[in-house]
Formats: C-alpha cells, sequence, structure tokens
C-alpha cells in the first residue's frame, strides 16, 4: 500500500474525550472513529489490526481441535428464559421487539443459542467431546462507556462452547482451551497471566482471567512475581494428551495470581514478601467450566454406553478479540506512539521515500517496497510529498515494526537504514539485505 493512496486520517491533537492511553494512540492513528457512545467504526489501519488478531485466534483455536463456526447477532429471547438468564442478566443486556411482538435481544453471549444447535443434532455419546466456537460483534449496554475499545459497547469477540460426557473429560476441554490461550497470547507480544476469577452471569466453579498487567487495567491484582518469568514458547503441545495439557495449567496456575473478587489475603501472605505483587490488569479472556448447568435445563443431552440419557457437561471460553488491539497498545507503547509486536502489525515494514521526485531515490524506493511485497512482509510505502520529520513522525505514531529509510545520501554508497521501531536501534545495509533480513522476520510468523 502506498500512503498517498491509503486512507490513514491521523490527528495532531488527542481528542479531549480520550483518557488512556490506547484509546489516545487509536484515534490519534486513524484506527477508529466513535460512531456513537461505545461503539466505533473500525477505520483501515485498525480494521487490519483487527483481522490480524482475529487470524491468530483462529489459527490457534484450530490447532487445538476446535470447529469454527458462525452464529447471529440477534437472539431469540424464548432460549434465554428457557434457560433462566433472560430476567436475571440486567441492564447491560439491549431487549428488542421485533415488528411481530416477539421478544428478541443482541446477544452478549451464545450459551444458549450454541446449546439449542447441539441439542438439535447431537444425540450420542459417539460425537463427543466437540468444541464449537466462532468470532462475532457482541453488545452490552455499559452505564458508562469509555475507554474506547477497552470498555465499550459493541465488540469483537470470539467464544468457545465445549461439550463433553464427563466432568473429566470436560476439565480436559478447560485445560485445552487454557494453553491455547497461552499461545494466542504470547504470539502477539503479550504475556496474558491466569487468574483465578469469578464466574459472573455465565456462571461456574472453575474459571480463570486472562490479564495483561497494565497501569490502565479495571482490575486490581494480586500475584506472586515468580508467575511472570513463565513463558509457554515455541514448545510441541499434544492437545489430546489429558496429562500433558493439566501439567501446563498446573504449571501457569500453581501460583497465586488472583483479581480483587477471588483474593485470599491470607493465602497472599505465604508468599514470601518479596514475591508479593498488586497491580492492575486488563482481561484480555475468560475460561469456564459450568458443568450442566445449561445442558438441564434446556435438555441437552446424549444416550451414554449404557442406553442412559445423561446431560453434557459444558464449559465457555472467550476471548476480546477488539480489546485486544486496545490491550497491546496499554502495553507496548511510548510517548511517540504505539509499539506493535510483529504478530499484529497492520503493515510488516514502512518505507520512507527521502527525496520524493529524486529520480533515482524513487526507483530504488519503487524496487524496494515490490521486493517487500513480493516477500509476504506488506509494507506501507510512504510516497507523500512531506518534510521527512513528519513522515518519520507518522510512522512512529502508527507504530510499524521496522521502517525502510531511503534516501540520496545512502544510495550513493548503495545503503539503505533499517530501522526498529521497539528501539530505536539502526543499521545500514544494502537494499537486498534489508529486504532478506526483514523476510527472515516474519517467515517465523
Amino acid at each position: 500500500m502506498r500512503l498517498s493512496r491509503y486512507f490513514l486520517p491521523v490527528l495532531k491533537e488527542t481528542p479531549a474525550e480520550a483518557q488512556i492511553v490506547s484509546h489516545r494512540l487509536m484515534l490519534r492513528a486513524g484506527m477508529i472513529r466513535q460512531a456513537s457512545a461505545g461503539i466505533y467504526s473500525w477505520l483501515p489501519l485498525g480494521f487490519k489490526v483487527l483481522s490480524r488478531i482475529e487470524r491468530i485466534v483462529h489459527e490457534e483455536q484450530q490447532r487445538a481441535g476446535h470447529i469454527p463456526m458462525l452464529m447471529p447477532t440477534i437472539q431469540s429471547a424464548d432460549l434465554w428464559r428457557e434457560s433462566g438468564r433472560y430476567d436475571d442478566y440486567g441492564e447491560e443486556m439491549l431487549r428488542i421487539t421485533d415488528r411481530h411482538k416477539r421478544d428478541m435481544l443482541y446477544g452478549p453471549t451464545n450459551e444458549e443459542l450454541i446449546t439449542d444447535i447441539f441439542r438439535s443434532y447431537v444425540g450420542s455419546y459417539k460425537a463427543l467431546p466437540l468444541t464449537l466456537y466462532h468470532i462475532q460483534w457482541k453488545f452490552r449496554d455499559e452505564v458508562r462507556p469509555r475507554f474506547g475499545v477497552m470498555r465499550g459497547r459493541e465488540f469483537l469477540m470470539k467464544d468457545g462452547y465445549n461439550f463433553d460426557l464427563t466432568k473429566e473429560a470436560a476439565l480436559h476441554a478447560y485445560n485445552r482451551h487454557l494453553v491455547s490461550y497461552l499461545r494466542t497470547y504470547e504470539r502477539m507480544g503479550l504475556q496474558a497471566i491466569p487468574m483465578r476469577a469469578d464466574g459472573g452471569p455465565i456462571g461456574g466453579d472453575y474459571t480463570h482471567e486472562f490479564l495483561v498487567l497494565a497501569e490502565t487495567g479495571e482490575s486490581e491484582v494480586f500475584y506472586d512475581s515468580a508467575i511472570t518469568d513463565l513463558k509457554f514458547g515455541d514448545r510441541a503441545i499434544d492437545y489430546d494428551d489429558i496429562a500433558e495439557c493439566r501439567g501446563v495449567l498446573e504449571e501457569f496456575t500453581s501460583r497465586y495470581a488472583r483479581t480483587d473478587e477471588t483474593h485470599d489475603e491470607a493465602k497472599f501472605a505465604e508468599i514470601p514478601e518479596e514475591r508479593r505483587r498488586s497491580a492492575r490488569g486488563i482481561e484480555v479472556g475468560q475460561i469456564f467450566y459450568f458443568g450442566t448447568k445449561y445442558s438441564e435445563p434446556m435438555g441437552a443431552t446424549v444416550t451414554d454406553e449404557t442406553g442412559a440419557q445423561v446431560a453434557v457437561h459444558m464449559g465457555s471460553h472467550g476471548i476480546g478479540v477488539s480489546r485486544l488491539a486496545g490491550a497491546i497498545i496499554e502495553a507496548s507503547h511510548d510517548e511517540k506512539g504505539i509499539i506493535w509486536p510483529e504478530g499484529v502489525t497492520p503493515f510488516g515494514a514502512g518505507v520512507v521515500n527521502l527525496r520524493q521526485g529524486d529520480a533515482a531515490t524513487d526507483a530504488a524506493c519503487d524496487d524496494i517496497y515490490t521486493k517487500l511485497k513480493a516477500a509476504g512482509v506488506d509494507p506501507l510505502y510512504d510516497d507523500r510529498e512531506e518534510r521527512a520529520g513528519s513522515k518519520f513522525a507518522t510512522m512512529d505514531l502508527i507504530g510499524l515494526p521496522w521502517r525502510v529509510t531511503i534516501g540520496p545520501r545512502g544510495l550513493k554508497s548503495g545503503q539503505v537504514e533499517l530501522t526498529r521501531r521497539k528501539t530505536g536501534e539502526t543499521v545500514e545495509l544494502s537494499p537486498d539485505d534489508a529486504v532478506a533480513r526483514l523476510a527472515e522476520i516474519y517467515a517465523a510468523r
């Protein structure tokens, strides 16, 4: 993409309504625009980031053996009455009446709808285990939507639902999701700590939230600092291996880490004082096991090996896809702007032409831009008639992890500059070496 042809409405001034870093930078970088309170249009740059995040979530869910589908945003109130949640959910649910006077709602979550789908088609234990998921827009009518996409009313979310014959099998699904989430967040450049949490309106005795530490987090969290040394990394995992998945869960949850709702001061005091930490955290996902909470009242049963009808055991597993865009910025920025990790960056590298209109410089920029595209790096070429300082400021604001700077002086010695956004480190390389370096970096993504 050439910047002269792209829609990137960057702002020099920070809008007054933006209270936290991610909201300020997403508005200034031209990623989003507010349509109404808590509801945003995702402009091209923001939509690219959202799509990158969504792709990683899909890849890791399917790696774990989970099956994608798509459910509607509007649901029938009858299903929620069947489960007993329609009146209990509260005013966050947007209730709607259609032209035929039928009660509908804009889905805040999908336990009832997926249970109805399951009971309509599955009748035997031989179809289990089964995990279905989708990525869909949700709506929760927050009293005071704020902080941009971090606390909006409309949001994009991945929610998955497992169906198992026994509690033991359902807990393996729980552990499998925990492993897949660790992989997902690390691919996005995040350390998301699983913390014991409260089930809330979804319910369940087993539940962990995944929180990214950040000063602007909405939750107070308490944890053993030793947990921040844990990394999942590139280790291979067999998602069908019950013991292996349980071992990962124990590794990442055996140290104390809790949100304020489940904090236990006595247990926290057992940790060596030098490792006790309290901070703020941003929730980016949550996993639940809730047994037969929905399957029993809604008649989601299967025939077991003995011929008996039994209610299936279920769990619900969510990732805040749109919220992650804000969380990543909260965790990765500086005074100049965003610093995107390579896994989610909207463009792999920026190409900056220091002398637009100079024949040799234009030709070199066109050549390196073409080669980067061919190498799968997906560059953004700043070919505007602007001062170098303005071009650098734009690249720093939108946060592309790498910048290739090309000017007449460097070309005389056959060199371009390759700069890493995170550190500011710059090296001089030949154009072909710069392309090769970037191709190598992104080949592993």
